[in-house]
């Protein structure tokens, strides 16, 4: 599916971990399910089934273009400026609300603010009769994940590269990497850390400029733990923002 959704009485097979969450001054211990799954480990697709039973303006794969305004991933919801040109029988207005079940982002919850981003979509007419954004997508149908929003190029294809954590803010879940001196890092890459690091001399003169890469908790392998100095290998990317590590796993030191 291409936003998370389950039903009553669908019969799901999961695992289960342990979950911590803050309540108050305390932090309460619960057992959530994971990895949700049909029986057998097929993937859960029920969604355009459920999806087959709503009214739709122009058919449930007629797609339309427009301009996202907003869409608020805390309170869940957006609003789309539907392009001029569409000839409608529905009295449809010009500006209509995206709810978080219909941002698609590839399987994925939405969790970015986004602002002033083409989009694609179709068009739902609710049981009270509003009309709302279905399905959408970046232009083409292609998902709105995080990478595909900033463009993202992998560069150097599944090569690893060596360096260390320079600082990692848990709460934000994101940091940085400083590569190892000696690593050979692709010329589009080097050519993007000196760009980044000029801009960050410019806005802070005080500071020594540093050639480090980005990277988030979700650039991370399964398991891996950031933390501030620890030795890392990773693979390379750039994107509107500069350049960037994924596939980020901690060096284990054998030890004598």
């Amino acid at each position: 599916d291409r936003y998370p959704r389950l039903y009553k009485d669908l019969k799901v097979e999961f695992g289960m971990m342990i979950w911590m969450e803050q309540q108050g001054w305390k932090k309460v211990k619960s057992v959530k399910a994971k990895s949700v799954t049909l029986p057998g480990g097929a993937m859960v697709n029920v969604q355009d089934e459920m999806d087959a039973k709503k009214e739709f303006v122009g058919g449930q794969h007629f797609r339309y273009t427009g301009m996202l305004k907003f869409y608020d991933p805390d309170r869940q919801f957006g609003w789309v400026k539907v392009d001029d040109g569409f000839a409608m029988d529905d009295p449809v207005p010009k500006e209509i609300k995206v709810e978080e079940s219909e941002v698609h982002c590839g399987g994925k919850k939405p969790k970015q603010y986004l602002k002033d981003t083409k989009v694609e979509f179709g068009i739902q007419k609710t049981k009270r009769g509003d009309y709302q954004v279905y399905n959408m997508t970046l232009p083409e149908g292609i998902p709105i994940t995080q990478e595909n929003v900033e463009n993202r190029q992998e560069v150097g294809g599944a090569e690893k590269f060596a360096g260390s954590i320079s600082w990692y803010s848990w709460r934000q879940g994101w940091g940085h990497i400083a590569p190892d001196p000696l690593a050979a890092l692709p010329p589009l890459v080097s050519a993007k850390l000196d760009e980044m690091a000029l801009a960050a001399k410019t806005a802070k003169p005080d500071k020594p400029a540093e050639r480090l890469l980005y990277f988030r908790k979700t650039d991370c392998e399964w398991g891996a733990k950031p933390e501030a100095g620890k030795k890392v290998t990773f693979s390379v990317y750039v994107d509107d923002k500069g350049a960037g590590a994924k596939d980020v796993a901690a060096v284990v030191e054998v030890t004598a």
